[in-house]
């Protein structure tokens, strides 16, 4: 009856071992999948963010969001003027 004791006891230490070192590989698999998750979720961020920035950038330099130019005017005095401009007269026609 001592053998079958032994045999009881080495079989429950075996059925342990095997159960903490399956708890051990699915620990390390979990690890391993949560640092890939948070990589990968990184590298999208990054990507949708640069996407929205690039989106941005073009929609406000070259699309509809650019502003119009303006025609520039310049202040050039005419070479007869030395003085202040002064408005020039107006011919009306007479009746």
């Amino acid at each position: 009856m001592a053998t079958g004791g032994k045999d009881r006891q080495s079989r429950e230490q075996r059925e342990r071992s095997r159960a903490y070192q399956a708890r051990q590989e699915l620990h390390r698999r979990q690890g391993r999948r949560r640092t890939r998750d948070n990589v990968l979720a990184l590298v999208v961020g990054l990507v949708v963010i640069g996407a929205a920035v690039g989106l941005q950038t073009v929609y406000f330099v070259a699309g509809p969001g650019a502003p119009a130019p303006q025609p520039t005017v310049a202040d050039t005095p005419s070479p007869a003027s030395t003085g202040p401009l002064l408005p020039e007269p107006s011919v009306s026609p007479t009746p």
